[in-house]
This record gives C-alpha cells, structure tokens and sequence, in this order.
C-alpha cells in the first residue's frame, strides 16, 4: 500500500493496481461531472475507451483506468464545464 492524495485527503491504495480500480475498491465512485450538464460519471469500460473514468493525475487529465497507483500521486477530480453557446441548458 502507498500514500496517494485524492482531492486533497491522504488515501492509502495499492501499488500497480490502476487508479480507477483501486479507488473504485476504496469506496471512491465519483470521479468527474460531465462537461454539459455536470453529472456525476464514474469508471465505466476500466479498457480506456469511454473516458468516464478521467481524473487530474499530478496536474493532467488522464484516463485512471490506465493510469497504475504509485505514491505520491496528486489525483483530483477532473475540471471540464462546456461553455459554448448551450451550456446553460
């Protein structure tokens, strides 16, 4: 187990496993809001193809289901809001 910070607090995860999977089993399921309408998603696919599981990881957008733990991460919930012409809708 290693020391990570997930928005903010300490969180102790396993080393290797992906991030998506260990916070899933560390009782973590909201991981980002949807751009449009600001929606809690949380991993969906854990194969990197639906993007619902995007997290901060030490200042970058990445997909957690590929990302593995190691410590000292800074993860953080992902920052998207749409703000094109129908964002409030």
């Amino acid at each position: 187990m290693v020391e990570v910070q997930f928005a903010g607090e300490p969180l102790m995860l396993p080393e290797g496993d992906t991030l998506a999977a260990a916070l899933l089993a560390a009782g973590i399921d909201g991981f980002r809001q949807t751009p449009f309408q600001g929606v809690a998603r949380a991993p969906y696919c854990m194969m990197g193809i639906c993007f619902d599981c995007l997290l901060e990881v030490d200042g970058v957008s990445q997909q957690s289901c590929m990302v593995q733990v190691r410590a000292g991460m800074d993860v953080r919930p992902a920052r998207q809001r749409w703000e094109g012409p129908y964002a409030s809708l």
